[in-house]
């Protein structure tokens, strides 16, 4: 499996041959996001979520994203630290990535990874999002359900609507329960969340310590009802869909970023930027021809 992940991410010749070889499997595998602001304890969390499973004798793969330094590049890919009483079990794979600099949390390669890890026959996929201080959006394509982790005192209503809460979270994880205005929080988060439409998904809101196991098996409880929730009304193939269109959108990404790479080291690349330098085009005239000989018209 880790040979795998690494094709993926170097070799996109080898990656295509690998993909096509796993096309006809998968379809099985369910995948949780787990997103929140940075300390909020999502590593915690998911470690805790682990030992549970395992204790259920489930099997469950990881991807964990981290941030990446916009020098460098380089990631500290520290999570398996938080994870290391689980790493040696057979039932448990744990895989960090970094995040692209083009934000939202994941990699750019995070759905096609998810597509090998469940063609594998991993049936439960835990994705850990970076925490970026507002809650990433792209989680909600990649998870068919997607866990919040708060803190007692994650802000008022106005900052919640602005974090974008409510339209991304299918469950809220309060965790560090134990600190003071955990009670507050819990209340405040269900008054905001109101009273559903009928059939619709009402994020429930439970209230955990993760570093101590408290609240976990509700956390897992919470996951399952919502998979039932989704199989019963047609979600969970509606996501499927979205997530293989995310899949395929990253694979187009990629490829024009490769060819951009290449035109930029061309002829016509450098002509049209000395036509910039001597303000003889503009910038949109000069993105206008160079797309021209990247993307030709029939």
């Amino acid at each position: 499996m880790a040979r795998a992940i690494t094709l993926l991410e170097r070799q996109p010749t080898a990656a295509g041959e690998l993909d096509a070889a796993l096309a006809r499997h998968g379809g099985q595998g369910y995948t949780v996001g787990i997103t929140g602001a940075p300390g909020a304890g999502k590593s915690t969390l998911v470690g805790a979520l682990l030992r549970e499973s395992l204790a259920a004798d489930e099997r469950v793969a990881v991807l964990a994203l981290d941030p990446s330094s916009p020098l460098t590049r380089g990631a500290i890919l520290g999570d398996r630290l938080r994870m290391d009483h689980v790493a040696g079990d057979p039932r448990v794979f744990v895989r960090s990535m970094t995040a692209d600099a083009h934000g939202g949390g994941l990699s750019l390669l995070t759905p096609l990874v998810l597509r090998a890890l469940d063609a594998a026959g991993w049936p439960w996929l835990l994705l850990e999002t970076v925490g970026v201080g507002q809650v990433e959006l792209d989680v909600a394509e990649a998870a068919a359900t997607t866990v919040v982790v708060l803190n007692p005192g994650w802000g008022d209503e106005i900052q919640a609507a602005k974090a974008g809460l409510m339209e991304v979270a299918d469950i809220f994880v309060l965790n560090k329960c134990d600190r003071p205005g955990a009670e507050e929080s819990q209340r405040d988060l269900e008054h905001l969340l109101g009273s559903p439409k009928p059939g619709q998904w009402r994020p429930p809101v439970v209230c955990t310590r993760a570093h101590e196991g408290h609240g976990v098996l509700e956390v897992w409880a919470a996951i399952r009802a919502h998979r039932a929730h989704l199989t019963a009304n047609g979600g969970l193939a509606a996501w499927r869909t979205r997530f293989l269109g995310m899949a395929l959108k990253a694979l187009l990404v990629r490829a024009l970023e490769e060819r951009v790479g290449k035109l930029a080291q061309g002829q016509a690349f450098a002509a049209a930027l000395a036509a910039v330098a001597a303000g003889e085009q503009g910038l949109h005239a000069a993105r206008n021809e160079l797309l021209a000989n990247l993307l030709p018209t029939r």
